[in-house]
């Protein structure tokens, strides 16, 4: 098994309500799963391929909850990257050289039986997670804004954070509302606002979150 290493970033927006039932082992509000997200990598390692700076993205859709499978998958590579860095992302991404439900992307992986072909696309992202803003354009494919959970009484910003001492994405999370758009690619969905976004520090190896290393702030 090739040993692998990321520490990096992750954006996301899906359609279901602020907080995620994933999160809480809860099936999805709306009855199905979409979503859309950009990884930076702040340093990384698949083998001997460095992934140090490069950006990865990734759209996502299943029928009915994750774990119950027959989704549709699309990576997008950012141009930055050479083959053999295009191919490691995409190794760790669809959960080789991974331990069974070690991570987010090997559990993805398994639930989406329809693969499409990774695209290069460049992949521009903005992210200021204590802030809880940011948003992300991956060229031709989809955009996304990221904004603070407002207060239902006042509009302010609302800060909430989740925590997974035994998670398989992240130890801590920023929460946020999130907005997309798709503009193109395989996997498709309407548009998404107001629904629930985040942020957070990723560490992840083959065996899962390094968690000392793993929280958002």
């Amino acid at each position: 098994m090739t040993p692998w290493e990321i520490k990096g970033r992750e954006l996301v927006n899906c359609n279901c309500n602020f907080g995620c039932p994933c999160q809480f082992g809860i099936l999805p509000n709306r009855g199905n799963c979409e979503a859309a997200i950009v990884y930076q990598i702040d340093t990384g390692h698949y083998g001997d391929v460095k992934l140090d700076g490069l950006r990865a993205a990734a759209v996502y859709h299943w029928p009915k909850a994750i774990h119950e499978g027959n989704g549709q998958m699309q990576l997008i590579v950012d141009p930055a990257a050479t083959d053999a860095q295009r191919s490691a992302i995409e190794a760790i991404m669809t959960g080789k050289d991974t331990q069974e439900m070690a991570t987010m992307w090997f559990v993805y992986s398994a639930m989406s039986p329809t693969k499409h072909e990774t695209l290069v696309a460049p992949i521009d992202v903005e992210m200021d997670i204590d802030g809880r803003v940011g948003r992300a354009t991956v060229d031709g494919v989809f955009d996304i804004d990221l904004k603070p959970v407002p207060n239902i009484v006042s509009g302010e910003p609302h800060r909430v954070l989740i925590k997974l001492p035994n998670g398989f994405e992240f130890a801590e999370a920023e929460m946020a509302s999130g907005k997309t758009t798709i503009k193109g690619g395989a996997v498709q969905f309407d548009p998404l606002e107001d629904t629930h976004g985040h942020f957070a520090h990723l560490h992840l190896t083959g065996n899962g979150v390094v968690r000392e290393a793993a929280t958002a702030s």
